[in-house]
C-alpha cells in the first residue's frame, strides 16, 4: 500500500475524524503539501521571467527587498491536484460536474491573465472588463440533478428574512448581472487586501474553512471539498508568504482566491436558510469588503479617483499606528475568524 492509498483509506475510515469532515481534511492536507512544494519552483520561474515586485516602484509598497510574484500558480496547482486526487474517491459519480469544470477553467484564466499583469500592469478598466466577463461566462455552465440545479448564479432569494411566511423573489434575467457584480466585488476586494505579507492568503484560508464547514453541515460534500482545498492551498503557500515573504501571490493569485470563494459561496452557502443568505458575504468576506468600503469612502472624501491606488487600506492604517506586519495580519486574521465564527453559530441555529 502506497502513501496515497493509505491516506485515502484513513480519510474514508469511520471514526478517524469528525463525521463528515474526513475528506475535506484530507483534501486540505494534499493541497497544502502540493502548494508548499510548488512554491519554490514557481519562485524560481518568476525570478527568471522578471516577475518581481520592486519596492521602489511606488510608495505604497511596505516590503524593502525585490520579491518575486506568481505565487498564485502554486496555489492553483495545490487546489487542482488535490481535487484530481480526492474527488474521484469522495464523489465517484461524476466528480467534476460542469459548473466545477467552468470554475476551474475560469480560475486558470485568471491566473494566466494575472501573471501577465504582474509583468506588464493592465489599466483598471481592463481588469474590470475581464472580471465581469468571467463572472458572466461561468454562469452558463451548470448541472441538473433531479429537481436541483447546481450553478454559479444567485437566481433569487426568500423574503423577508427571519420570517416563517417567506416569498420567493425570482431575479429572472437580473440574476446574470447581479451574480457577475457580486463575483467582481469579492474578487476585487480580495485583490486589494493583498498588500502585506500573508494577509490575503490567511483571510482566504479562514473563508475557505468557513465555507467548507457550512457546506458540510448543509449536505454539500463537493462544495465542502473544494473550499477545503482552497484553505489548504493557502496554508501551504503561507509557509513561503508569511512575513518576511519570499514570494507574493500576485494579481492572479489574489483574484483566483476571490473568484473561487465567491463562486463557492453562490453554489453552496447561499443555499442555506433565507435568514442567513444576506449575512454570508458580509461575514465570510467581512474584512476585504469593509476594507474596500473604508478605502472608497476615504478617497471620495478626499476627492480622489476611486481607482487610484494609495495607502488608505486597513493594513496601512494599522501599520501607521505602529503595529508590525505580523501584528497587523494577526489583528485582521482575528477579525476574520470572529466574523466567521458568528456565521457558523448562526448556521447551526437557523440553517
Amino acid at each position: 500500500m502506497n502513501v496515497l492509498e493509505a491516506g485515502l483509506l484513513l480519510a474514508a475510515s469511520p471514526g478517524v475524524f469528525l463525521e463528515g469532515f474526513r475528506f475535506p481534511l484530507f483534501v486540505a492536507a494534499v493541497a497544502a503539501l502540493v502548494s508548499w512544494g510548488l512554491t519554490p519552483l514557481v519562485r524560481r520561474l518568476a525570478i527568471a521571467k522578471g516577475a518581481v515586485d520592486d519596492p521602489k516602484q511606488d510608495d505604497r509598497r511596505v516590503h524593502t527587498e525585490p520579491t518575486p510574484r506568481w505565487g498564485g500558480m502554486a496555489i492553483y496547482g495545490g487546489i487542482l491536484v488535490s481535487l484530481l486526487v480526492v474527488l474521484p474517491f469522495a464523489n465517484p459519480n461524476r466528480p467534476f460536474p460542469n459548473y466545477l469544470i467552468a470554475v476551474l477553467a475560469c480560475g486558470l484564466l485568471l491566473v494566466l491573465i494575472g501573471a501577465y499583469d504582474d509583468v506588464r500592469p493592465m489599466k483598471a478598466r481592463w481588469q474590470f472588463l475581464y472580471l465581469l466577463v468571467i463572472g458572466v461566462a461561468v454562469q452558463y455552465f451548470y448541472d441538473s440533478f433531479g429537481d436541483s440545479v447546481w450553478r454559479v448564479q444567485v437566481t433569487g432569494m426568500d423574503y423577508p428574512p427571519f420570517d416563517s411566511d417567506l416569498t420567493w423573489i425570482d431575479f429572472g434575467w437580473l440574476a446574470v448581472p447581479i451574480t457577475a457584480i457580486y463575483i467582481f466585488v469579492v474578487t476585487k476586494t480580495m485583490d486589494t487586501i493583498d498588500g502585506i505579507d500573508g494577509l490575503a492568503a490567511g483571510v482566504a484560508s479562514i473563508a475557505g474553512v468557513t465555507l467548507s464547514i457550512i457546506a458540510t453541515y448543509e449536505g454539500q460534500p463537493r462544495v465542502a471539498l473544494v473550499a477545503a482545498a482552497i484553505a489548504g492551498a493557502c496554508v501551504g503557500f503561507l509557509r513561503h508568504n508569511y512575513n518576511p515573504a519570499k514570494i507574493f501571490m500576485g494579481t492572479g493569485g489574489a483574484q483566483l482566491l476571490g473568484f473561487f470563494l465567491a463562486a463557492l459561496s453562490v453554489v453552496g452557502a447561499f443555499k442555506t436558510a433565507a435568514a442567513l443568505a444576506l449575512f454570508i458575504p458580509i461575514l465570510v468576506f467581512g474584512v476585504p469588503i469593509f476594507d474596500a468600503i473604508f478605502v472608497v469612502v476615504r478617497r471620495l472624501v478626499s476627492r480622489q479617483p476611486v481607482t487610484q491606488a494609495d495607502k488608505r487600506h486597513l493594513h496601512h492604517t494599522l501599520l501607521k499606528k505602529g503595529y508590525s506586519q505580523r501584528q497587523t495580519v494577526w489583528i485582521l486574521y482575528t477579525i476574520a475568524a470572529a466574523l466567521s465564527l458568528v456565521l457558523l453559530v448562526l448556521v447551526r441555529a437557523y440553517g
